[in-house]
């Protein structure tokens, strides 16, 4: 029997029929519980892997064997990642067990992906897997940090994996608030130090700042997948006990590292002076330095690593760095007037000064 054009459109008719009707009747099972047949399993993992594959094409990965890029990632990684991957050494927990897919035991499945791939899943996440995005898809930099915890993880050892996490928490003076002993610790020292120079130093700064960052990072006006999720966690008492703490300790900055001199003196140049042809303001007016009185609402800028006034000032430029009330009057600077060889050189200047 020859098929005609219209029984043809009848079957295609029937079969999209059929489908709706299954759909309509909630026959299609989607339990968690009940996992997902092998089949299906198979076409997402292999769709997946071909989706990260195409979308990390030409993405390069930048330097990642830095120790303090690994610490980031790993502070994160234990406040926001463990409870659903693990940690090395434990067994997946029984909540995230219970999801299809579960997540992926990491030491196992980090290794068959490539770093620009680590970073496309990490950055945008996964549908239909309970895999979030970053929570600030614009800093691209702590997503790098990840990514270069993420390439030691499947070696790390616990003991190891707990050094990275609680180097810092452990021994924490009994004087602290426990906001500070159970959170903040952990990355910027009970000192506020910051971690072997990889987080930002939070001693000494005007209690008014850091109070109005952590605002700032709790209603998503200062962009960071790291800080938004832990200062929305905090309470308003927990909030002012953390400023508080950290307003009160001494920054402990030595005088300018000789070897640095150099370097720095374009930088001391901006800072102190400005560029009045160019409308650039003196630094050191609001923030500090060269006779000039600290402003408190304002950062204390002078001992904090290069590479995070550096990569502050380029989030300044790129009209990604939000924060208090007054960080337009940083994004009209940095954007319009300062150069790169401007901002590292004004980086540098303040880096000089060293945390003891």
């Amino acid at each position: 029997m020859k098929l005609t054009r219209k029984d043809f459109g009848i079957f295609f008719l029937a079969l999209i029929a059929f489908l709706a009707a299954v759909v309509v009747s909630g026959l299609i099972p989607i339990r968690a519980s009940s996992g997902h047949w092998a089949l299906t399993s198979w076409f997402l993992n292999f769709a997946k892997r071909r989706s990260v594959a195409t979308h990390s094409f030409g993405i390069h990965a930048p330097p990642l064997d830095d120790p303090r890029l690994v610490l980031i990632g790993a502070g994160h990684f234990e406040t926001g990642c463990r409870y659903c991957h693990g940690a090395p050494g434990e067994p997946l927990p029984d909540i995230a067990a219970g999801m299809t897919p579960h997540p992926p035991r990491l030491e196992e499945r980090v290794p068959t992906y490539d770093d620009a791939e680590l970073f496309t899943i990490v950055l945008h996440g996964i549908k239909f897997t309970g895999m979030p995005a970053w929570p600030a898809v614009s800093r691209e930099d702590e997503v790098w940090a990840m990514v270069s915890f993420l390439s030691r993880y499947p070696e790390l050892r616990t003991e190891e994996y707990r050094a990275l996490v609680d180097g810092a928490s452990t021994g924490s003076p009994s004087a602290a608030p426990s906001v500070v002993r159970d959170v903040c610790a952990r990355c910027h020292g009970a000192d506020g130090l910051g971690r072997s120079r990889a987080f930002p130093v939070l001693a000494g700064q005007s209690e008014p700042y850091l109070r109005a960052s952590l605002d700032a990072y709790r209603t998503r006006q200062r962009a960071s997948g790291i800080m938004e999720p832990i200062a929305s966690r905090l309470s308003d008492d927990e909030a002012d006990d953390a400023a508080r703490w950290y307003a009160g300790l001494d920054g402990g900055l030595s005088a300018p590292v000789q070897t640095k001199d150099l370097e720095a003196e374009p930088g001391r140049e901006i800072a102190s002076r400005g560029i009045p042809s160019r409308r650039i303001p003196i630094c050191d007016a609001c923030h500090g330095g060269s006779g000039f009185q600290q402003e408190a609402s304002f950062p204390r800028l002078h001992g904090q690593s290069l590479d995070y006034l550096e990569s502050q000032l380029r989030l300044f430029a790129e009209g990604e760095r939000g924060g208090t009330r007054y960080a337009s009057l940083m994004r009209v600077v940095a954007s319009h007037h300062l150069s790169p060889d401007e901002i590292r050189a004004v980086a540098e200047y303040y880096a000089a000064h060293e945390a003891r």
